[in-house]
This record gives C-alpha cells, sequence and structure tokens, in this order.
C-alpha cells in the first residue's frame, strides 16, 4: 500500500514519521520551504515513547505523477483549498482520502470535489506541536488513529489499510462507527477550544475558578445539543469521559487553538465554533455560550487580518 501524507506539520508528521520508521510506503506532500528543512535535518519527533528522525520521501506541488491507494489529509482547514488542488492527481478511482480536520465542514468540500466513494472516515487523537527547530514534539503519550468507511461497511480497502496501519508506533483502529466518532471528536474540540480561549486558561484553571465547573457543563451542554440536532448523537461513555476531562482539577490541559492564539497564530475558530454556530442557528438550537465564544474569536482574527 502507498500512502499520501498532505502536509508535514505536528498531526501528519508524526503518524507519517512513524509510519517511516515502522517501513511503510509513505510519501509526504509539502510546501518547498518545509522540503527544504526536511531534507537538510530529517523528519524528526521527540515523544515520551520515544525520540526518533526518519528520511522522509518528499514531494512538493506539481510533483504527484499518479494516484496513491490512501491520503492521509492533515492541513489546517485554512490551507485546505490548495491543498485539494494540489494532491488531486493523487486521487484515483481505488483511493480512499481519510482526513483528520477538524469540525465536518471540510467532508461536504471533499465529497464535492471527489465524490462519495472517495472519502473515508478518520480520527486522530494526539497532542503535538512544532517547535522552533520544526521538529515534532509529542505532549502526551496519547496516539491514536482510527479510520473506517463512513457506511460502517468492513471494505476490501479499509482492511487492506487496517494492515498497513497496525504495528507502526501508534494505537490504530479499524472503527465500524467513524461517523459517530468524527462528530463526537467535534464535541471535545468546540468544548475544549472554546472554553480555554474565551477564559484564556487551561483545563485545572477553569475548574478551579468561581463558576468554571458549571460553564464548562453549560458549554458542553450546548455543542452537544448542536451536535444532537444536526449529526449523531453522542455516546453515554464518551459524554461521561468528555466532562471528566474537560474538568479534572489540576489539568494542565489546553486546546490546540489555544496554544495557536498564545503565539499570535490563525487559529481555526470559524471551522470549530462558527460553522457549529450556524449549524445550530439553522437548527434552531439556542448556543448563548457557543455564540459569545465565536464573537470573541473573531475580534482576534479581525486583528490578525488588519496587521
Amino acid at each position: 500500500m502507498r500512502l499520501l501524507v498532505v502536509g508535514a506539520g505536528s498531526t501528519g508528521g508524526y503518524f507519517g514519521g512513524r509510519l517511516v520508521q515502522a517501513g511503510r510506503d509513505v510519501t509526504f506532500l509539502v510546501r518547498p520551504g518545509r522540503a527544504a528543512r526536511l531534507r537538510e535535518t530529517g523528519l524528526q519527533i521527540l515523544s515520551p515513547h520515544g525520540d526518533v528522525t526518519v528520511v522522509p520521501t518528499l514531494v512538493t506541488a506539481g510533483g504527484i505523477t499518479g494516484p496513491f491507494d490512501a491520503v492521509l489529509l492533515t492541513v489546517k482547514a485554512f490551507s485546505l483549498d490548495a491543498a485539494l488542488d494540489d494532491l488531486a492527481p493523487a486521487v484515483g478511482p481505488e483511493t480512499m482520502i481519510l482526513p483528520v480536520l477538524n469540525g465536518m465542514q471540510h467532508m461536504d468540500r471533499l465529497t464535492a470535489r471527489f465524490g462519495e466513494a472517495a472519502v473515508a472516515g478518520c480520527v486522530c487523537k494526539v497532542a503535538t506541536i512544532l517547535d522552533d527547530q520544526g521538529r515534532i514534539v509529542q505532549l502526551t503519550k496519547l496516539h491514536d488513529l482510527a479510520y473506517g468507511e463512513l457506511n460502517g461497511a468492513s471494505s476490501p480497502r479499509a482492511r487492506q489499510l487496517d494492515t498497513f496501519m497496525q504495528n507502526a508506533g501508534f494505537d490504530a483502529r479499524l472503527s465500524p462507527a467513524i461517523g459517530r466518532e468524527m462528530w463526537e471528536k467535534w464535541v471535545l474540540l468546540a468544548t475544549m477550544g472554546g472554553i480555554t480561549c474565551l477564559m484564556r486558561g487551561n483545563v485545572g484553571e477553569i475548574a478551579a475558578a468561581a463558576g468554571g465547573v458549571d460553564f464548562v457543563h453549560g458549554f458542553l451542554n450546548e455543542v452537544v445539543a448542536v451536535i444532537t440536532a444536526v449529526g449523531q448523537k453522542p455516546g453515554e461513555a464518551f459524554l461521561a469521559d468528555a466532562r471528566a476531562l474537560l474538568t479534572a482539577k489540576g489539568s494542565t490541559q489546553t486546546s490546540s487553538m489555544y496554544r495557536d492564539l498564545q503565539k499570535g497564530s490563525p487559529i481555526e475558530a470559524d471551522q470549530i465554533l462558527g460553522d457549529l454556530l450556524n449549524r445550530a442557528r439553522r437548527a434552531g438550537v439556542p448556543t448563548p455560550l457557543l455564540a459569545i465564544a465565536h464573537t470573541q474569536l473573531a475580534i482576534y482574527q479581525n486583528r490578525l487580518s488588519a496587521r
């Protein structure tokens, strides 16, 4: 099996790098600047599971000459349009596109561009960042990648993908309910992003503040109400785990959106919160806390645009 990883940032670089370490056939589609750095230093991962440096196979826009069996799409949402044009030559009749972007808006765009048959489901759970030297730093031991056909079928290509992903240095699983898992991830992303960005603190700091736990529960309840109305209802076990995670005393956990905000980088507020808010309004679901969080982040985004 041949896999194209679109992007070699903190997420694509981590999972793709582990696959390269395991001897799998992986090619990274990257921008020229990232390609130059990776050719000089290799793809470096600093991890609680062990540090590794691999020599990646790289292509840049225009360098793809034929279809791949699977495409792992790991770019930020605001880079999606350019990425779709760049990866298009890699998509053949049997190619399986595995997007790990935040939210669900990208699924409509992928389906419109490549057709329903090409688009599968994928969810990753990993906390990674790129440091100033371009190295991938894994912040916790969690590194889970789930994937599957959106209709839940155990297709030959899904089984082939599962074989490819197993024993590659991270937790991999073929899921018969990947669609529900994608909606559940949005619940967690929107709530974690909303509460940490709005409150400018980590989970433990919010939980320790007066009214903090009630605020978290209120925000989560709004997000769950929207997802239940417009998508797939989250499972009870997931919700119990989410409530515990989001209110854990002493937790230093934050969202990637909050970390980007602290660095003064572009954020995915429109994809994680704005799209959810628009769906809530169309469905008639009241979301006052979600609306406040999105407005607050819109101010930040407008300031970035004005620079």
